[in-house]
């Protein structure tokens, strides 16, 4: 019954079929510095320039509210330490979940949780909301307010940069906040002014579908990544900043998982059940035979012994 409920998992690699121009990326981000003082921008291999600090939401909040003294995020964590974002769920994953719970994860409504009321001085930015890229090589920054690729406005002085970052959420297609993506509940903290936060990012497009054999039920469009990060203090002749620098490959990740139906379950369940019959009359028919022969090899024991005596006598 485990082993039907649980189903055969498939995975299949393919080139992607069809040409996708476009890739919703997510992102839920809070950077210890003010707003105003904040650029985000998406330059990609294409050449677009995206102004995302457009397209995205910024309120300003507290460091304190998202992290504790060491360096943990802590915002509605519950007991067990797991975040709960005010959706009204648990976060699940892409780790060792069954395929069946990263879909109905998947089905649940996605919405933004609300910032936290700032308590005392918002001292830091928090940039959240979903945004269309271009379907290519990219690298989607955040850097401080005249400085970056087209140092656009006034420049910040040097001693008020601070790139310690949260990061909630950071996705790329149809927004699933119920699932956990690898760099989600990640604090990062720069140990100086001038410090550069790269993350390196391969994306992966992903279908999971659930279903008996030949008959897919449910299915989710996703993208998982694989990412690698390198953090280091740079000089003022550097630009510093967080840098998400993604590649989109060109494959097309599908898993399957799959179970018999309810009409070949029940034949299975009455063939072991009818083999738990057999197994139990034939072991209380070598019961009684064992039983049968250790009987008669008793009684002819005791019968020579009698003779024996019989004879000394």
């Amino acid at each position: 019954m485990g082993r039907w409920w649980r189903g055969g998992e498939h995975h299949t690699f393919a080139v992607e079929k069809g040409i996708g121009r476009s890739m919703q990326i997510n992102v839920d981000i809070v950077v210890n510095m003010k707003c105003s003082d904040l650029h985000v921008n998406v330059q990609d291999a294409s050449g677009d320039t995206i102004f995302a600090g457009m397209l995205l939401k910024r309120e300003d909040t507290a460091w304190s509210q998202w992290a504790d003294g060491k360096g943990v995020h802590k915002l509605g964590a519950d007991s067990q330490g797991r975040i709960m974002t005010g959706a009204g769920y648990d976060e699940e994953g892409f780790g060792e979940e069954h395929v069946h719970d990263i879909v109905a994860a998947g089905k649940k409504k996605a919405r933004w949780p609300k910032t936290p009321k700032v308590k005392g001085k918002a001292d830091s930015c928090r940039i959240f909301g979903s945004m269309d890229l271009n379907k290519v090589q990219g690298d989607f920054h955040i850097t401080a307010r005249g400085h970056g690729y087209r140092g656009v406005g006034e420049h910040l002085s040097h001693d008020e940069f601070n790139f310690s970052h949260i990061i909630s959420e950071l996705s790329f297609g149809p927004f699933y906040p119920s699932l956990v993506n690898p760099l989600d509940r990640t604090v990062n903290v720069a140990k100086a002014h001038f410090h550069k936060f790269q993350y390196f990012l391969s994306v992966v497009p992903t279908i999971y579908t659930v279903g008996t054999k030949g008959k897919p039920s449910n299915t989710i469009l996703t993208n998982q990544y694989a990412v690698t990060e390198q953090s280091k203090e740079t000089t003022e002749h550097s630009i510093p900043g967080i840098f998400f620098k993604y590649d989109i490959e060109p494959v097309l990740l599908t898993v399957q998982e799959t179970r018999a139906g309810l009409f070949v379950f029940i034949i299975k369940i009455v063939n072991v059940l009818s083999g738990v019959v057999v197994a139990c009359h034939w072991g209380f028919t070598l019961s009684d035979w064992l039983k049968d022969v250790l009987g008669k090899r008793r009684r002819s024991t005791q019968g020579v012994l009698g003779s024996k005596g019989e004879e000394e006598e």
